[in-house]
């Protein structure tokens, strides 16, 4: 998401005119919007669908597609909202300025992370990583009994650190995927199931950093703010831990009496539905996926060595395909798409987010950060606070705080969010609604912002 020099440059000229930044500005507001009432798209499509095919029904015709509910489920798809908006963003640059301007604008994005995000989430969600991973996981619920309990705690609590190492998006796609098959299957209430997402979305913005290359906000400002990963950890890492372990532990202790209800629900479900057997995946072929994922993040600010690792990958998980699960890239790209439309609009909104947040204490910085990143990806705000000329450390400590412990509150805050949402909206019943979200986010956001400004 960093720009280069000319990128900047351009969009500057492109946000001289007054009226231009504030038609870009409604463009993005409504393409926030789209992204809240997606959920009742989705709900509108399931009804023109039933209605469509109802109708077939009684005209005796053999069953046709209905275009209208196509159409409506396509706009439902959450990712796909900034992406349809960029193209009115496009023509209103081409109108406003030329094509050429237009054209010049998306060509000085850089799109890096959005290509990241769909091949380690490609990767992280194969059988063998998964198998390894929840391995790991399951030695240690083991110990405390292998209930259902133990699970929740273990996934939500290991799996969030576990993105310092394999990057955040890493860790929501394996922590969701785990989660889906180890608590969402048992049918938890609605509150409990936006609690535990909206510890999860926290968690991972949080986890990644006891190193300074696995959360996207810092790996946008490490090199240029010279934040080493021993000063991630002093600063913000013990935090991180100790943060996620409170409010864990709160979360846990408040839901105890239903999580515990909900082995009685495994008992009876593993009766009737044993788990699917595949066929063991050789040590070999485990580890090769994991040299795949550390060569991939080691090279993720160069997206011709990961891509092409990536399609190398590809032919290998085709020839091992006995011991792996379907491939499928259909979600990956979904989330990839959604990125990439966020970096565009993104881009456009420096003119005021900055001014916001210049000449601010440090407790207005991390409260501010916290207040943007819901509205925008925490790693854009962070790099646009990093433009600005001799920034006092505390504030710099603040803002990253902020938008850290604010990268839960909603889908868009945080890159790897998006994912988590892909991967588990299916167990709420009428999608995520982005209230709820926010309200299961807010305890463990306010326990960090705590953490991480007063300590």
């Amino acid at each position: 998401m960093i720009d280069s020099a000319n990128g900047d440059l351009l969009t500057q000229e492109l946000l001289a005119a007054t009226p231009f930044r504030t038609i870009t500005l409604t463009i993005f507001i409504l393409a926030i919007l789209h992204t809240l009432f997606a959920n009742h798209l989705a709900l509108l499509a399931e009804h023109v669908a039933n209605k469509h095919a109802k109708k077939d029904v009684e005209e005796g015709r053999k069953k046709t597609v209905s275009f209208g509910a196509e159409l409506l489920h396509f706009l439902g798809e959450v990712e796909v909202a900034f992406a349809l908006w960029a193209f009115p963003l496009f023509f209103t640059i081409v109108g406003y300025y030329s094509f050429d301007a237009a054209l010049g604008y998306l060509n000085t994005r850089t799109y890096v992370e959005p290509l990241f995000v769909v091949v380690v989430m490609a990767i992280a969600a194969t059988r063998p990583v998964l198998r390894i991973a929840e391995g790991g996981l399951w030695l240690i619920s083991q110990a405390f009994g292998g209930t259902v309990g133990a699970w929740w705690m273990s996934i939500l609590t290991l799996g969030p650190i576990l993105g310092s190492f394999i990057t955040e998006v890493g860790a929501m796609t394996i922590c969701a995927l785990i989660l889906m098959n180890r608590f969402y299957q048992y049918g938890p209430s609605k509150k409990l199931a936006y609690a535990t997402l909206g510890l999860l979305f926290v968690n991972i913005s949080v986890g990644g950093l006891l190193t300074n290359f696995a959360s996207p906000p810092v790996l946008i400002v490490a090199r240029i703010w010279d934040w080493s990963s021993t000063y991630m950890f002093l600063h913000f890492g013990w935090k991180s831990i100790l943060g996620i372990l409170i409010a864990n532990t709160c979360y846990f202790l408040y839901f105890r009496k239903e999580i515990k209800s909900l082995d009685h629900v495994k008992k009876e479900k593993e009766k009737t539905h044993p788990q699917e057997t595949f066929h063991p995946v050789p040590f070999w072929i485990t580890g090769v996926h994991f040299l795949f994922l550390i060569w991939i993040v080691c090279s993720s600010h160069y997206p011709v060595v990961f891509i092409g690792a990536f399609l190398i990958f590809l032919g290998f998980h085709q020839a091992t395909r006995t011991y792996q699960s379907e491939l499928y890239l259909k979600r990956p790209l979904l989330v990839g798409m959604f990125l990439a439309g966020l970096i565009i609009h993104g881009g456009l909104q420096g003119w005021w987010i900055v001014p916001i947040l210049q000449d601010a204490s440090e407790g207005m910085m991390m409260l501010v950060g916290m207040i943007l990143t819901p509205f925008n990806d925490n790693a854009a705000i962070v790099y646009l606070v990093s433009l600005t000329p001799n920034l006092a450390e505390s504030l710099k400590l603040a803002i990253m705080g902020g938008v850290v412990a604010g990268g839960g509150l909603t889908v868009i805050a945080n890159a790897p969010n998006p994912a988590g949402q892909s991967i588990l909206k299916k167990y709420f019943r009428r999608g995520i609604s982005p209230i709820n979200l926010f309200l299961a986010a807010l305890i463990p956001t306010a326990i960090l912002m705590c953490l991480f400004y007063f300590i």
